[in-house]
């Protein structure tokens, strides 16, 4: 490796674990790249960007994703998105593994050279907020909002058109783009602008919240016992048959009545169990099941908020889910109420391969 790229893709890696915290994304979700006029290094899908290091980013021809986008692709979804995979397969550098980002064609339609992609629940509360849109107009006139679009070649296309419109309009490519029902992406000629420009949108967004008495916190509330967890389990176990379900727990919360984002459809699932009475029962869970056709990944009751799963780290992640989109639902009420994703948007995220092997690799990982 030349001595420039890694110059550059140390400051990726650095750039990666800023914002791999808990404040920024969950699981495997968001990624982050950096690009010379040939090559684009991006994350690869599975990793977490907490665990960043140059191993976790794969090279690819700039060129070769290019072509991409001057291709004919089927208009069936399953057909186009194995297409695409195939095609960035093939934009991979020789003698580099790993899969890349299902986003990779994004990262490299932003001119920066550096680009994060996040899914912070306080930038969530307006892209999934009503007022989302007209909020982020006003809030940050150079930022280019996207309304919701399925993740994949379909969104990378979209962004893409999106993105040679505003510099149309504006002489000069867009920097920020909040996408609806999603999260941020931000980018900049050197890591420092892009922390620069991520601390400025964390100050007016605070500061909106704060105009309109919106805490950034949930409220403190006690988690349950050992035995309700205990309950807990045993119901799903009833119901469900499963030898060894794992359960973890917090205080009860307002969890979330419908999918937000994708990320919470991949950890979470698209929707909970609300148990009618303090502890769900075998019977809740079956009811679950017929209504759904899955078991629920998280309860919610007047007892507590539990994750419920056959692994202790998909447990871990469905519960950090469901808390985070409690906060994204609170924060959404500054902006008009909540907006969640729709029946076909969900539809899209349930059933998508690249999803199902993102969580498979984030949740071995865990």
């Amino acid at each position: 490796m030349r001595e420039e790229n890694s110059i550059g893709l140390d400051e990726l890696v650095a750039l990666s674990r800023e914002f791999g915290g808990a404040n920024w994304v969950l699981g495997g979700g968001g990624n982050t790249s950096w690009k010379t006029k040939d090559t684009l290094w991006v994350k690869a899908s599975g990793t977490t960007l907490a665990a960043a290091a140059p191993s976790s980013f794969v090279p690819l021809s700039r060129a070769a994703v290019e072509a991409l986008f001057d291709s004919s692709t089927p208009p069936d979804a399953d057909a186009r998105e194995a297409l695409v995979k195939e095609h960035m397969a093939g934009a991979v550098l020789p003698g580099y593994g790993g899969r890349p980002s299902v986003e990779a064609p994004l990262h490299h339609s932003i001119e920066a050279p550096f680009v994060v992609h996040t899914h912070p629940a306080g930038v969530n509360g307006l892209t999934c907020s009503r007022d989302g849109e007209e909020v982020c107009r006003r809030l940050f006139p150079d930022a280019l909002w996207a309304p919701y679009t399925d993740p994949g070649y379909t969104l990378c296309r979209r962004l893409r058109d999106l993105i040679d419109a505003w510099r149309s309009d504006h002489g000069a490519p867009p920097h920020t783009l909040f996408l609806q029902n999603h999260g941020l992406f931000v980018a900049g000629a050197t890591p420092t602008e892009v922390r620069e420009r991520h601390a400025r949108i964390d100050e007016a967004l605070r500061k909106a919240y704060a105009a309109e008495s919106v805490s950034l916190a949930l409220p403190d509330a006690p988690a349950p016992s050992a035995a309700d967890q205990e309950c807990v389990r045993e119901a799903f176990r009833e119901a469900a048959g499963c030898a060894s379900p794992f359960v973890c727990a917090a205080g009860p919360c307002a969890v979330a009545r419908g999918p937000l984002t994708p990320d919470h459809i991949v950890y979470a699932g698209s929707h909970a169990l609300h148990a009618p009475r303090p502890l769900p029962t075998a019977d809740d869970f079956r009811s679950f099941r017929a209504m759904n056709g899955l078991w629920p990944r998280v309860v919610s009751s007047a007892r507590g908020v539990f994750g419920v799963d056959a692994s202790p780290a998909a447990s871990r992640l469905a519960l950090a889910l469901a808390l985070n989109g409690a906060l994204v639902v609170r924060l959404s009420a500054a902006f008009g109420g909540v907006r969640f994703m729709s029946e076909e948007a969900r539809g899209f995220i349930e059933h998508w391969e690249v999803e199902s092997y993102r969580q498979s690799v984030s949740q071995a990982s865990g």
